[in-house]
């Protein structure tokens, strides 16, 4: 694997006047005047994409910018890709769109489920808690198509083929239920759309599991019966259950799972997401999203608008906006003229949206009908580039104040630890003045008076003074006032006995399988994914041992990846974890985003021998 070169620092502003100059160095005031105009020329068809690596005060703030000064929901997070599936799934069920339950939970279960993800080698902090839970006798099944680091420390491990999970999950649920296992007191009292889930996964007989999964029927089995006689379980899952074309039904699908056995709303009980991307969390609840006030109230909600209104002093629009794809398509369309880039570089991030067919399909940095790019970030990306201003910014959370927020929903403090370089200036100060030349002030001391905003808006964190995020080190949403700390998981509300109590009913997903579109034959044998595997983000091809040695090849050897619409080369590299009739690629296959998980078919290149002399 090679490292992605070094970006070069950005200390101090910097501005073109037209797409034909470099770019060079112009005074803070100088700057933010080029940027105020270029996009007060472009209200109206203005769009913002923010980073999950930015505090929690200075998310809030991006997407304040873009709604009150702006009048847009053209927001979003590229690296919240993989973790809205689990936001909408959970939403759909439960109304709220976060993890039910605390890390510290792991630890005082009896059963834990891992299910597409490498925990232990993504996340290390959370595969602790896991690891004092087996000690305490939790059992640990993984469900994942590879063997993982994860896997080595499992009760049973299944294996599954890529692209199954839903089938797996049906399987599952249809055991519980034939067998009378499953919750049905609090099915009963707290779901809806039992009677549709039951006719759903009907079919799904262990042994049509068997075949569709690659999965023995007892593996299944020996699951659905530990789920529903365990006391509590723990289910998490990763990238490879929201990475599906449809990510949100697979997590539906896990859901499913809880709401059978009603294991949510307790202690020890419950359904994590692992993102694994810094402060996704936050980033959805501080609302920079298309769809979603901070809070996570829906933009829809006019009771939720006119507390912003009366707050920010500004009409907020009743409608969505676009996610990073669709701007990134409005702008190559021409109906989005100027991008605000705060913290991210979508050029490299959202590489495949920034494809266009009038280039040939070649990456493009800057789509041509874009008429004005700001950048705010540490260093010269290559978004930064091509932008018209560029605004040298605080890097992560080394260099600036504020909070962030964890997978569990733990709020905790961040310190600056270092003297950001030359004229780099926190993202809430850059945010500020830019509002400031838009004609709205923001009066601001430091970020302390920002998060007091949020807390003044979002129910969930208004107890959570500095004070209290300091001295508890952190804290737990919901988190409505001042006094003692909420439990640590959510919709206990579906065990009160009174029917008042309960609110909303938690929904059952009833989510259809979507096979692969590429079926695996003769001619293209072996199942291709695609995605990083242990945080290594290898180039190149993974393969089995087993079909490396089969192909004929050695680690460091050149093949030709063929599938049914595109043929590249690759380096192969092998891995133990893998199954034979199963690789992996990081990046994909190009032009392989609608086929999904394609079948492919790999075959050695002939060595070519040089001669001299």
């Amino acid at each position: 694997m090679t490292n992605p070169p070094t970006r070069p620092r950005l200390t101090h502003p910097m501005i073109r006047d037209s797409r034909d100059e470099p770019l060079r160095q112009a005074s803070w005031a100088r700057a933010l005047d080029h940027a105020t105009r270029g996009l007060e020329r472009n209200r109206g068809a203005y769009g913002m994409l923010s980073s999950t690596r930015l505090t929690n005060e200075a998310l809030y703030l991006a997407q304040k910018f873009a709604r009150a000064v702006m009048g847009t929901h053209d927001i979003d997070v590229p690296e919240r890709a993989r973790h809205a599936p689990s936001v909408a799934g959970l939403a759909a069920a439960f109304g709220s769109g976060s993890a039910t339950s605390s890390y510290e939970e792991i630890e005082h279960t009896d059963v834990i489920v891992v299910w597409g993800s490498d925990a232990r080698s993504t996340h290390p902090a959370f595969f602790r808690h896991v690891l004092k839970g087996i000690r305490g006798g939790a059992r640990l099944y993984v469900v994942d198509p590879r063997r993982t680091a994860t896997a080595a420390w499992a009760d049973s491990w299944l294996g599954l083929d890529i692209g199954t999970d839903i089938p797996l999950a049906h399987a599952i649920g249809r055991e519980i239920v034939r067998t009378g296992l499953g919750n049905s007191r609090f099915v009963e009292r707290a779901t809806s759309g039992f009677e549709d889930y039951r006719a759903l996964v009907e079919p799904w007989t262990l042994s049509l599991a068997e075949r569709v999964t690659g999965v023995p029927a007892r593996a299944v089995r020996e699951l659905a019966h530990a789920l529903a006689r365990a006391e509590r379980v723990q289910l998490c899952w990763g990238p490879g259950v929201t990475g599906h074309r449809d990510g949100t039904a697979a997590v539906r699908a896990l859901v499913n799972l809880s709401l059978l056995t009603g294991q949510v709303g307790r202690y020890g009980c419950g359904l994590l997401p692992l993102s694994g991307r810094d402060n996704v969390q936050g980033a959805v609840d501080m609302g920079v999203l298309p769809h979603r006030l901070p809070g996570f109230r829906d933009v829809l909600d006019s009771r939720a608008r006119r507390t912003f209104e009366s707050a920010w002093g500004v009409a907020v629009e009743p409608h969505y906006g676009l996610d990073a794809a669709g701007m990134c398509a409005a702008a190559e369309e021409g109906t989005l003229t100027a991008l605000h880039c705060v913290g991210t570089d979508p050029a490299r991030s959202r590489a495949e949206d920034f494809q266009s067919r009038a280039h040939g399909g070649r990456p493009v940095r800057r789509p041509d009908a874009l008429d004005f790019l700001v950048v705010q970030d540490a260093f010269l990306t290559r978004t930064a580039e091509s932008a018209d201003v560029v605004l040298p910014a605080t890097a992560a959370w080394a260099e600036t104040d504020g909070t962030a927020t964890d997978g569990e929903r733990r709020v905790r403090r961040v310190r600056r630890a270092l003297t950001p370089p030359g004229e780099a200036r926190e993202h809430f100060r850059i945010l500020r003045d830019l509002a400031a030349g838009l004609g709205h002030e923001w009066r601001y001391d430091d970020v302390e008076a920002v998060w007091n905003e949020v807390r003044s808006l979002s129910p969930d964190h208004a107890g959570m003074t500095y004070a209290r995020l300091t001295g508890q080190a952190g804290l737990q949403w919901p988190c409505p006032d001042t006094g003692r700390p909420r439990p640590a998981f959510l919709h206990g509300r579906l065990w009160e006995k009174d029917p008042a109590g309960r609110g909303g009913r938690a929904v059952f997903g009833i989510v259809q399988h979507d096979p692969p579109a590429d079926p695996v034959d003769e001619r293209y044998p072996i199942r291709l994914g695609s995605g990083r595997h242990g945080g290594r983000g290898p180039r190149g091809i993974e393969l089995s041992p087993e079909d490396a040695e089969r192909l004929d090849v050695v680690p460091g050897a050149r093949v030709q990846v063929s599938s049914r619409r595109v043929s590249v080369v690759a380096t192969v590299r092998i891995d133990t974890a893998l199954r034979p009739g199963l690789a992996f690629m990081h990046p994909r296959l190009p032009d392989e985003v609608d086929a999904g998980r394609p079948a492919v078919r790999i075959e050695k290149l002939p060595i070519t021998t040089i001669v001299f002399g």
